[in-house]
């Protein structure tokens, strides 16, 4: 069929790397998988930062790419559903209701999100419209248990379906690895909330480590920066290397020289970083917490800590430090959790059949 892709809080073609651009484009990328030709309808992003936000050319240039899709749907014939990744109280879809009515189009949701302690300014508003359209979309995809039970309790009547999240799987299976000894790593951006929590939990546990053999990588960067340097400047110079952002292959090259990924985990949604870590044959050390347990089985990927407990989090770090037996066969366990679980094939073959029920029912 043809698909309308459209991605409010950030378009796969988005310059900026962040983890909402690699899922909207894996997202593409499945669903071209399971053989369906895949539109990107819009470039506009509606993120509002605080509940304050105002953004005054936001509805005009909504309604331009609304008319502009009109003319050329009338002209060409229209698709056969609007599929919308990651619509919720920051990011509204602005565009996509207006089309599906006007063109009888089934409306798809992927990982929207509903929290009622957001209800507040803008945000408010946009979730009294996201609750209605989840209530009449066709179908809505969440990736975790926590966003399926937000959106069932604020919208009953919803066609909820559960899909895992998944990666790009075998770039990261296909690394040779050749581990150095307590050579750690982490993958993260360095920005305020969640991922500066994480990095002062890790900075806490580190010094709280036990063995003298180890050494951490950070591969990220962001306006934090030079708090994260300053969060692990009571640690030995020599134990931790920021290098900064790198591509795809410059993680993939980094993973392969680690043995083990460790990251707290505060407030991940999910996290892909520790899909494509476990991919590669890394075993996880992180926080039970937030969305982490749906991509990190504890005991056989990784190890996981009751959330905030920086000792345990240090005392895993010794434990997989030295056990080299543990910490190879829950490698070993990783890759072949992500191979089966979590990569695209699996997800083209689970989205499949969800798209073609959603055909019965038009916005």
């Amino acid at each position: 069929m043809k698909i309308a892709f459209y991605a409010p809080l950030k378009s796969p073609d988005h310059p900026v790397p962040s983890g909402d651009r690699l899922m909207a484009r894996q997202f593409v990328r499945i669903l071209g998988e399971a053989g369906h030709s895949v539109e990107i309808a819009s470039q506009l992003r509606s993120f509002h930062a605080t509940p304050e936000t105002v953004l005054p050319d936001l509805e005009a240039a909504a309604k331009a790419d609304i008319d502009r899709l009109t003319l050329a749907w009338e002209a060409d014939g229209p698709p056969d559903l609007w599929f919308c990744y990651h619509p919720y109280y920051k990011a509204p879809d602005l565009i996509g209701p207006v089309l599906a009515r006007r063109f009888s189009l089934p409306y798809v949701t992927a990982e929207a999100s509903y929290s009622a302690r957001r209800n507040i300014g803008c945000w408010g508003r946009h979730q009294e419209a996201l609750k209605s359209l989840v209530e009449r979309a066709a179908l809505n995809i969440c990736l975790t248990a926590r966003d399926e039970a937000g959106l069932a309790a604020a919208a009953p009547q919803a066609r909820l379906a559960r899909i895992a999240p998944f990666i790009d799987a075998e770039p990261f299976a296909n690394i040779k690895a050749a581990p150095e000894a307590g050579r750690l790593v982490t993958v993260a951006m360095m920005r305020a909330g969640d991922k500066m929590q994480s990095y002062a939990a890790l900075a806490e546990a580190l010094q709280r480590v036990r063995s003298d053999a180890w050494r951490l990588v950070v591969i990220g960067d962001g306006p934090e920066r030079d708090e994260v340097k300053r969060l692990f400047a009571l640690l030995p110079p020599e134990r931790i290397e920021l290098i900064g952002e790198l591509p795809r292959e410059g993680v993939m090259e980094q993973l392969a020289r680690a043995g083990v990924f460790v990251w707290p985990g505060h407030g991940e949604a999910y996290g892909l970083a520790y899909l494509e870590a476990q991919a590669a044959g890394l075993p996880v050390i992180a926080f039970e917490t937030a969305g982490v347990p749906e991509v990190v089985a504890d005991g056989r990927t990784g190890i996981l800590t009751p959330p905030g407990d920086t000792d345990a989090l240090a005392g895993a770090i010794d434990r997989l430090l030295q056990d080299s037996d543990l910490r190879r066969s829950l490698g070993q366990m990783a890759r072949d959790f992500v191979l089966t679980e979590h990569s695209e094939p699996i997800a083209s073959a689970q989205i499949a059949p969800l798209l073609l029920a959603a055909l019965e029912y038009p916005l």
